[in-house]
């Protein structure tokens, strides 16, 4: 008798919890179309409108894992509405901006609410479902992602050119605002959410973390934003600020993040692989506009379409690929996704080289469900075994791995591109020098998950003799 009734208040809980990971997914993708208009509105340059996207991706960046320990502090509920209500805020004051500078300032704090949006949901979920329903859980949440970033840019664009920008932040505030609705409604405390003194948040290593994550991340922007200083120096600096995080971490009575947790097998396993993952994620985002316009001659709407296919694809397998994870087991279901994902990497590679824009579309259409499978059980291994008190640690720390590997990506795997290409631009080489680039490119993404899939056999088979032996 009790077990319908429990039913019936996880589903609409588990609404909000999706609804909240589909905003702050919006907030990411939305804002990339806005650019050009946003020009010239404010008679802006280029590099100055960027930081619109990137002072919101950095604010979600530096504050992730912060975001995670407030919610293990006060509670996951708490934490989730006031993010949602700061990101409702927000999104009404940046359609409100009167200067590009006031934009860039709110779409700052957006960020950081965002960053609530991202790691509390797969917390609340972890004390929502059984341990059988979170790979489902977490699936919904995958699925939710990939809608944002597929709904994002063509949502923007219609908004644009029916009513201007400002709309496209009024829906943003409109959209978070019902899913605070939802979220006081509908979910409640944990058992264990009994509050504790904000006192006990370890100050100093929130500021080194954020500070060497921000650096981080203007160093992968590759000078966008019309920034002064570049790799060179930024590289350097967020190295020095991480041994002084990992210094503070190693002396403080109630770290941010316990050093010990990333040196447990299982956890720092999970949280390398997924870094690994998120680089590979964004080469396809990063390198695949250049082979469609240069190798294959499509125009800008016709790349828009071709890159909306992976976030359809992945919306799809979302939910598929969280109920194979509570079917086979989290451990298993990933040594699956790498595997797929390796073999996905190949095709990726080799098809369209040989069949051109077909053998693209189907290449993604193979690779991308491995990336949904892959987040599903790495997501659930990881929250499956935590304790209550760091399930939103672990939550944001989830988010600031797969956020460092996108910004990674971003970098790194466009500068073996440019590698592979022999010329510091596009236009000055050969389509069959541009298709050859973007195989070797992949061919190497696929040796990077086929090393993530090492990591994944070791981890897996520390885990179960670990098991065995207990």
């Amino acid at each position: 008798m009790t077990r319908t009734p429990l039913r019936q208040r996880r589903i609409p809980a588990l609404v909000a919890l999706a609804a909240a990971t589909l905003t702050a997914s919006l907030g990411i993708s939305i804002a990339s179309v806005l650019l050009p208009r946003l020009t010239a509105t404010y008679a802006a340059s280029i590099a100055e409108v960027q930081w619109v996207v990137l002072g919101y991706l950095m604010s979600i960046t530096a504050a992730i894992v912060p975001a995670g320990r407030m919610g293990d502090i006060i509670g996951h509920r708490r934490m989730l509405i006031f993010g949602l209500a700061v990101f409702t805020c927000a999104s009404a004051l940046c359609g409100a901006s009167p200067s590009l500078g006031w934009l860039i300032i709110w779409r700052g704090v957006q960020g950081l609410a965002g960053a609530i949006l991202i790691a509390l949901p797969m917390s609340i979920a972890r004390d929502l479902m059984p341990k059988r329903q979170l790979g489902m859980a977490m699936g919904l949440l995958g699925t939710m992602s990939a809608l944002g970033t597929a709904l994002g840019p063509s949502a923007g664009g219609l908004v644009v050119a029916a009513a201007g920008w400002q709309l496209a932040f009024h829906l943003l505030a409109l959209t978070s605002g019902a899913t605070l609705v939802l979220a006081v409604v509908f979910v409640r405390p944990a058992p264990h959410e009994a509050g504790h003194d904000v006192s006990s948040l370890d100050l100093p290593g929130t500021v080194f973390l954020a500070i060497a994550v921000a650096v981080y991340a203007l160093a992968t922007s590759g000078n966008a934003g019309g920034f002064p200083v570049g790799p060179k120096i930024l590289i350097p600096l967020a190295a020095l600020c991480i041994i002084l995080f990992l210094a503070i971490e190693r002396r403080a009575a109630a770290p941010l993040v316990p050093v010990g947790l990333l040196l447990t097998g299982a956890t720092g396993a999970a949280l390398l692989m997924n870094l690994f993952v998120g680089t590979i994620m964004m080469s396809t985002l990063v390198i695949g506009p250049f082979f469609l316009a240069f190798h294959l001659g499509l125009d800008d709407a016709e790349i828009g379409l071709v890159l909306a296919i992976g976030p359809v694809i992945g919306a799809i397998a979302g939910l598929p690929a969280g109920r194979l994870t509570d079917w086979l087991g989290a451990g298993r279901t990933t040594l699956i996704a790498l595997i797929h994902m390796t073999f996905g990497l190949l095709c990726l590679a080799l098809f369209p080289r040989m069949i051109g824009l077909g053998g693209y579309v189907l290449a993604m259409a193979i690779l991308t469900p491995s990336f949904q499978l892959f987040l599903a059980a790495n997501n659930t291994a990881v929250l499956a075994a935590a304790a209550s008190r760091q399930r939103g640690l672990l939550s944001g720390l989830l988010g600031l791995s797969r956020n460092l590997g996108l910004m990674s990506g971003a970098s790194v795997m466009s500068a073996l591109f440019v590698t592979y290409l022999g010329a510091a631009s596009v236009e000055q080489v050969a389509p069959a020098d541009i298709a050859f680039a973007f195989s070797a490119t992949f061919t190497t993404a696929a040796g990077l998950a086929a090393v993530t899939l090492v990591i994944a056999i070791v981890s897996h088979g520390q885990h179960r003799h670990g098991t065995a032996t207990t």
